[in-house]
């Protein structure tokens, strides 16, 4: 101190420096909680690169298993109009879709409850919809958010689901109700997008998309990739990860090289401004991208006129270009990001040279720093293999599924949380073994004779 004025050294300035911004921050929005164990451990196992096996065949449908070596999954191939496409899948997959659509369901009724009655936080889904439920009734709450979204949700959904309820023999009512999940709770999810300089050289374009969501409930026994061969007057066929029965999107890849991720949002800043009950269902918007959409240029058009509802980050990959975006997402604003603009700006949000990443929500530090570092330490050398070695297991992201897209291989890695059905090994799939699919032999399987 000199005259009663105390100087700092250089490590009290950085961390005074550091809770001034966190204060800053926190007054713009709260951050969200948790972290990366310490101890996190690499994921080694080895990749699982066999070929999907054929199990069965039905009319403008192919079932096949994925994955030998632990982590196994079904691919369902459907083709036709949309309609037939929905029956096609309540065909060949009519037992499970029947069990994935009931399960899912009483989950939805359980958790519900659980919130009215106080036993349960309620934070799986907002609460004014907690409240429409306790005022109405859930199929009736459910109702009034299909009518909300209705007029902005393109035809050929209701086609399907209306096949898929004719195959099934379930109710079509019961069916579009469960679509509405993806929009009603948040999953804490992770994404990037990594090209140039920061990837091994000759790869291109590399993407990761973590899904981070409920374990407790059905999904984790459901899980199925859906590749799509709609008719050419229909757009490009695409592989759609996700669950049995859902025909909304959270992540894919076309047959075009795009991909696409998501991230909900529950902790933004004042810059999302207002989300909205009335709009596309994002899961409906993201498998638009998917099916119709060649490049960067058409998703930003594509996401710019849609009407939007909740806080999202999205991401969309182009293979062919090499290009990859993150979007803020919500009903006030859609802003595209690449890694040289990538938002929020923080410490613990670095920007990194040709990488454009969220960890876990918008304002999330202590996974964002976890990432960040990852990243940066294999910046150069970035492969699907490191990345799943030493990104996602190490931020311990993706505890229900994650996809690496390799543009340049044509070529997909996939991990599922592990299934009721299986009593060991890893739980979570970022430490599971990868399943990787040669998406060129994917997109070519033939349409059966049947």
């Amino acid at each position: 101190e000199y005259m009663g004025i105390r100087h700092f050294n250089s490590m009290e300035t950085r961390t005074l420096s550091l809770v001034l911004l966190a204060l800053a921050w926190v007054a713009a929005g709260e951050f969200c909680s948790g972290r990366p164990s310490p101890n996190a451990q690499q994921n080694l196992n080895p990749i699982d690169a066999s070929a999907p096996v054929l199990v069965r065949t039905a009319k403008n449908a192919a079932l096949y298993t994925a994955g030998s070596m632990g982590t196994t999954f079904n691919v369902v191939h459907v083709w036709g109009t949309p309609y037939e496409m929905g029956f096609a899948q309540g065909t060949i997959m009519k037992t499970e879709s029947i069990a994935f659509i009931d399960a899912v369901y009483q989950y939805i009724e359980v958790q519900i409850e659980m919130a009215i009655n106080g036993s349960k936080d309620g934070k799986l889904f907002p609460q004014w919809f907690v409240d429409d439920v306790a005022l109405l009734g859930l199929d009736a709450a459910l109702d009034l958010e299909i009518a909300a979204t209705a007029i902005y949700t393109p035809s050929h959904f209701r086609e399907e689901l209306r096949g898929l309820a004719d195959a099934t023999g379930l109710s079509y009512g019961k069916i579009e109700r469960i679509h509405l999940l993806g929009e009603l709770t948040k999953g804490s999810c992770s994404m990037f997008g990594a090209n140039g300089g920061a990837v091994a050289p000759g790869l291109g374009l590399l993407q990761l998309r973590a899904l981070d969501w409920d374990v407790d409930g059905p999904f984790k026994d459901f899980a199925q990739i859906t590749v799509y061969h709609p008719n050419s007057d229909n757009g490009h066929a695409f592989a759609n990860v996700g669950f049995t029965a859902f025909i909304g999107s959270f992540s894919g890849m076309s047959s075009v090289s795009t991909g696409t991720c998501e991230i909900g949002v529950a902790f933004p800043d004042a810059t999302f401004g207002k989300e909205s009950r009335f709009g596309i269902p994002f899961t409906y918007l993201l498998r638009d991208l998917l099916q119709y959409d060649n490049s960067v240029a058409d998703a930003e058009a594509r996401i710019t006129n849609a009407h939007r509802t909740c806080d999202l980050i999205l991401g969309f990959g182009d293979g062919k270009a090499n290009e990859f975006i993150g979007i803020q997402y919500s009903a006030s604003v859609a802003n595209y990001y690449n890694w040289s603009d990538n938002n929020p700006v923080a410490d613990w949000h670095p920007r990194i040279q040709n990488i454009v990443y969220y960890a876990m929500d918008w304002l999330c530090p202590n996974y964002d720093e976890v990432m960040a570092a990852q990243l940066n330490a294999g910046w150069g050398s970035l492969t699907a293999e490191l990345a799943i070695q030493n990104v996602t297991a190490i931020t311990q992201t993706g505890n229900l599924f994650v996809t690496y897209i390799d543009y340049a291989a044509n070529a997909m890695y996939q991990s599922f949380y592990r299934p009721d059905s299986e009593s060991s090994g890893p739980t979570n799939a970022f430490d599971r073994v990868f399943v990787k699919l040669d998406m060129t032999a994917v997109f070519a399987v033939p349409q059966p004779s049947e």
